[in-house]
């Protein structure tokens, strides 16, 4: 029979080789803190100073430079602790500027706390706030995104850095991009995401034009009715580029009108040729194509895309025959001045006669023509005139009224006379009637 062995009891490692990897821990969170510490202490986190007015105005509504923004941290000048969230995401790379600022203290123009001015619930930790030129009033971060530096940066980044947007419907259309006053559409020829050069291009963009919309749409699945057909044709996986501008009516409405003008079909979507698009429509260097009706937004079908055929050849037709009349000689060159004004149309006439008077050979007439014709003119109306007027002797005496039964009756000279002839007429009737019994 064999009998087990009894395991030995394990004993403790000894203290000094724990100590060396608790030490290592310990620094490193103190380098973390330092490392904090200094970036708080270089002005990335400088604390706004409440006595001045004009800081306090920046930092709430970016008036004096109109163009930045800011994250703010609710905190004490006493406060020894600063937000790991704030600090860790001040470090993240986002276009807004992270400042410190006392919310309890009380504005002297309206006796209200910062908190209470602008609506801070306090109980939220940490109280963080966004502000800034493309803000207006300063907003207060939900708490959900203030879990982590990470979950911050990126609402930070969604709510303060430009984008484009994206369109679906005629409704995202119209409140996104025809109601601004500048708009950049790029209509994606397929469903899958652009590639990364184009990307950045629109990126870059949309930093450097903040003036104007940007916003894309996928045309593989959506028609945009009313557009494309003053568009390069549609091409699978080749995008097109188009800028809408309203420009002034020359009408006295003096309504504005939506325009486009798009990128040629012999340049690249690059960040040149879109940069100097978009330029120019901003500068009114570019010339623009007035829309008569408005785009709408359809679903992409094959009885789509025939009328978008159809409305192409038409006016394909339409071009062809313009630059045949414009190409085709004039009848006379006088003909050129009428332009619809007084003048034109008199001049027109002048013409006209001067045709007539060359084909038949007839000569203009002297005022004593003219005079004479007056005359006989006159003549002619004063006999139509006696013709017509009805003299005091032609009316017949007054006398016993005429019944309408004898109207018939009476002839011209007053004579009664007989109706033998209808009498007749009405005993031939009679005769001519069948017995029927």
């Amino acid at each position: 029979m064999t009998t087990k062995k009894k395991r030995k009891a394990e004993k403790a490692p000894p203290m000094d080789k724990l100590l060396i990897p608790a030490i290592g821990v310990a620094l490193a969170m103190m380098g973390y803190k330092f490392y904090q510490g200094i970036m708080v202490g270089d002005g990335n986190m400088s604390r706004v100073d409440v006595m001045d007015g004009v800081a306090l105005r920046e930092v709430f509504f970016g008036e004096l430079s109109g163009t930045k923004n800011y994250a703010v941290l609710c905190s004490k000048e006493e406060d020894s602790y600063l937000s790991s969230v704030f600090t860790e995401a001040s470090v993240g790379g986002t276009t807004a500027e992270f400042r410190l600022l006392d919310c309890d203290y009380k504005l002297p123009d309206s006796g209200k706390t910062i908190a209470e001015r602008f609506k801070l619930n306090l109980k939220k930790r940490p109280t963080i706030f966004i502000s800034g030129a493309s803000v207006g009033e300063p907003k207060q971060i939900p708490e959900k995104h203030l879990k982590t530096g990470g979950m911050l940066i990126k609402a930070l980044k969604s709510k303060l850095e430009k984008r484009a947007v994206k369109i679906e419907t005629t409704q995202d259309l119209r409140t996104k991009c025809l109601n601004q006053d500048y708009c950049a559409l790029l209509m994606k020829g397929s469903s899958k995401p652009v590639d990364s050069s184009l990307k950045k291009s629109i990126t870059k963009l949309v930093v450097e034009q903040p003036k104007m919309v940007f916003a894309s749409i996928d045309t593989s699945n959506l028609y945009l009715k009313n557009l494309e057909e003053f568009l390069p044709e549609f091409q699978k996986g080749q995008h097109r580029f188009v800028v809408f501008s309203k420009i002034m009516s020359k009408t006295k409405d003096s309504r504005l009108l939506t325009s486009i003008a798009s990128l040629p079909e012999n340049k690249s979507l690059s960040y040149g040729p879109l940069s100097n698009l978009c330029a120019d429509v901003l500068s009114g260097a570019q010339a623009m194509k007035r829309l008569t009706t408005l785009p709408m937004i359809k679903t992409r079908t094959k009885k789509v895309e025939a009328e978008d055929w159809a409305k192409r050849e038409r006016k394909k037709e339409q071009e062809e025959r313009a630059n045949e009349n414009a190409n085709a000689p004039t009848a006379s060159p006088i003909f050129a001045d009428n332009d619809g004004s007084k003048e034109g149309r008199r001049a027109e006439r002048e013409r006209r006669r001067a045709d007539h008077r060359a084909k038949t050979g007839l000569k203009p007439k002297t005022p004593e023509e003219i005079a004479e014709m007056e005359r006989q003119r006159r003549i002619r109306m004063q006999e139509a005139e006696a013709a017509w007027n009805v003299e005091d002797g032609e009316f017949s005496e007054e006398g016993k009224p005429i019944d309408i039964d004898d109207y018939d009756d009476i002839s011209e000279d007053g004579e009664d006379h007989e109706r033998d002839g209808d009498e007749e007429d009405s005993s031939d009737d009679d005769g001519d009637v069948m017995d029927l019994d």
